[in-house]
């Protein structure tokens, strides 16, 4: 339903000036976006699909050099920015931020934004929309005070600073010891009180109160607010769901605490109370999940200029993120905490599946035109002159870490120089010394998906030896998921809902379907949780797994199963132009996993396949798979592991 958006008070300017009904957002991919991008000396557009016309912050840093962190607002005029690790008053960049639209921004040739072409920048934007972020301008009284502002909800935090002259951050964050108390964003300091700051008084969901410090308040001077709501629900299809969260943790002893957000989170920044940085992750620069169950984050640091770097401090969860044993023990944490998107159910294949084949070089390249950011590819060599495996590589467990699915191997951590990065539209990749996604004059084809609710979402998580439950954010019930042991040599397990729930079949081989109980624990996944039993394939106390789970999307994906009939056989997945991708299983009897794609060609004759199991070549002189606008079609040539009479397969299909 729609959102009024009231934006009126007397002492804010900008934003702060008339009212007006807001059309409603209901999905964190329209009001926040990480974008990382290489710097380029002749300016260039960041698309990130977010509304900039209705107002909000660009928060940019450059990940490689000791450039500072520059935050453009724009109420204060595009050229205008602020620096968050200064007191530096309000400065002036005409290449810094050069353009808002209605899909993101430009930035010109400021070494600051991206000018310098030999380096890589990140930019965080924060949309202004109730519920989630605000911006008010307004100038200083000397007197004891409120502002007035339009986020809908009591801030859980905010950060403010004077832009007419020099000052410190003043920040404001509901977990802090009482609203007498603060923190200053431009340093490492703890929080301590000064009642002179927010008057001792709390925000309400309306205004905020400002004492008589200069820092916040000074006569005739002129100053920026950023308020951060916290779990104040307005997005989801009901209304109800939470995107972002300002809260508190303390460790224990070893460091180790638990977040429970109620979702995945894909951009934090957070503090030790007693003293430390502010640390800036996000699952798009990198933010993965270990084997070892611990974390690989490239973190910025607010308060200073200085380049990123890694560091063990936090993993992401399904629900919310630990602090790990990085952390320092017994100590206590805020951080603010923005919910992973996208929340949109997808409507089209292109916008979360891409296969794209090429030719490797044997050199650094940037692999491009996946139309998404990926959050998993899957690279099959084609012709297998040197392994044929098929390495999966992942953004959850690090792009650099592989698994493959022609082999029990645990999770590899060695391969550094083959895919570097999963980027804004592709991937990066090395000079591939290990000879798996890059071997020079080697083809082959790479599958992109990109995580979505109702198609496809992945967990990584920590076996306990006893039957349990995992959450996901499928938002669908899953059909299919593949289930992997990182830290230990296991085989593959997969759950379709084709079969029963005490059944499985296993991806790294031919074999049928088996019955296992412990697999999954005899227990139906439901659109919240997956069920896994007590088998060492799923399940070792403290081993680490990842899940790779699928479901039936309208138009877009489709998980299924079929009856052979050894003749022609159409299968209709509710699409209008056709698999572009078709993943086949027999599970009654022994056979291969087959798989299909446009890049390589579904047509009317000869299509290549490959064996996701095997690391045999690309088999290009048989026509089992045809077009058929719907779906697909199997021919009355295929062998009986695609179409024996009275024979049953899964399929996994995407438009």
């Amino acid at each position: 339903m729609p959102l009024v958006q009231t934006r009126g008070a007397a002492s804010a300017q900008g934003f702060g000036e008339f009212a007006q009904a807001a059309t409603a957002v209901n999905y964190i991919e329209d009001v926040f976006s990480t974008y990382v991008y290489q710097g380029n000396a002749s300016g260039q557009t960041i698309t990130n699909g977010i509304d900039l016309t209705k107002g909000g912050l660009i928060w940019s840093k450059c990940r490689t050099l000791a450039y500072d962190h520059v935050l453009v607002t724009t109420t204060n005029g595009l050229s205008n920015y602020l620096v968050s690790n200064t007191t530096a008053a309000l400065a002036i960049n005409v290449q810094g931020v050069t353009s808002v639209s209605a899909t993101g921004y430009a930035v010109g040739t400021g070494a600051q934004w991206g000018g310098d072409a030999a380096e890589k920048f990140v930019g965080w934007t924060f949309r202004k929309q109730p519920k989630f972020f605000d911006v008010v301008t307004y100038t200083g009284t000397g007197s004891n005070t409120t502002i007035a502002h339009s986020l809908g909800s009591a801030p859980g935090c905010m950060l403010v600073k004077c832009t007419s002259t020099g000052g410190s951050w003043q920040v404001y964050h509901r977990s802090l010891t009482s609203a007498a108390y603060q923190l200053e964003l431009n340093n490492t300091g703890a929080e301590f009180s000064d009642p002179t700051i927010w008057n001792s008084t709390a925000p309400t969901s309306t205004v905020f109160s400002v004492g008589t410090n200069l820092g916040i308040n000074g006569s005739g001077r002129i100053y920026v607010a950023y308020l951060f709501a916290h779990d104040a629900g307005g997005f989801g299809l009901t209304g109800t769901d939470n995107v972002i969260s300002c809260g508190s943790a303390t460790t224990n002893g070893s460091g180790l605490a638990t977040v429970t957000l109620g979702y995945e989170p894909q951009w934090v920044l957070y503090k030790n109370v007693a003293g430390g940085s502010w640390i800036l992750i996000d699952n798009m620069r990198g933010w993965a999940v270990d084997a070892s169950g611990a974390d690989n984050m490239q973190y910025l640091r607010a308060e200073t200029s200085a380049v990123e770097g890694p560091s063990a401090g936090l993993n992401p969860t399904a629900t919310g993120f630990n602090f790990t044993a990085g952390s320092t023990p017994s100590s206590t944490y805020i951080y603010i905490a923005i919910r992973r998107g996208p929340m949109k159910v997808p409507t089209v294949g292109t916008s979360v599946f891409s296969p794209i084949a090429r030719t490797g070089t044997g050199a650094a390249v940037t692999v491009t035109g996946a139309g998404f950011a990926p959050d998993l590819v899957i690279a099959a060599e084609r012709g297998a002159t040197q392994s044929g495996a098929k390495g999966w590589y992942d953004r959850l467990r690090n792009p650099q870490n592989r698994v493959t699915s022609t082999s029990t191997a645990a999770e590899t951590a060695t391969y550094a120089d083959s895919i570097t990065a999963l980027t804004m539209n592709g991937m990066t990749i090395g000079a591939d010394s290990n000879n798996q996604v890059n071997y020079l004059s080697a083809t082959y084809i790479n599958w992109f998906f990109g995580r979505a609710p109702s198609f496809f979402d992945e967990v990584c998580y920590t076996g306990t030896g006893a039957a349990t439950t995992f959450s996901h954010n499928l938002q669908a019930v899953p059909e299919l998921y593949i289930v992997k042991g990182r830290s230990g040599a296991t085989a593959w397990q997969v759950y379709s809902s084709a079969l029963a729930n005490t059944e499985y079949v296993v991806l790294n081989t031919t074999a049928a379907k088996a019955t296992g109980a412990t697999r999954w624990n005899s227990t139906t996944p439901t659109s919240s949780v997956f069920s896994i039993g007590t088998a060492s394939e799923v399940n070792t106390s403290a081993a680490t797994y990842v899940a790779y789970l699928f479901a039936t999307c309208a138009g877009v994906s489709k998980v299924g199963s079929y009856t052979g009939t050894g003749t022609t056989l159409q299968i209709n997945c509710g699409f209008t132009a056709g698999a572009r991708f078709v993943l086949i299983k027999r599970t009654d009897s022994t056979g291969d996993w087959y798989v299909w794609d446009s890049a390589r060609g579904i047509i009317a004759g000869n299509d290549p396949y490959l064996l996701l199991n095997s690391t045999a070549a690309e088999v290009t002189s048989t026509d089992y798979v045809d077009t058929y606008s719907a779906g697909f079609e199997i021919s009355s040539t295929a062998p009986a592991a695609i179409n024996a009479s009275a024979g049953t397969y899964i399929f996994l299909a995407i438009a």
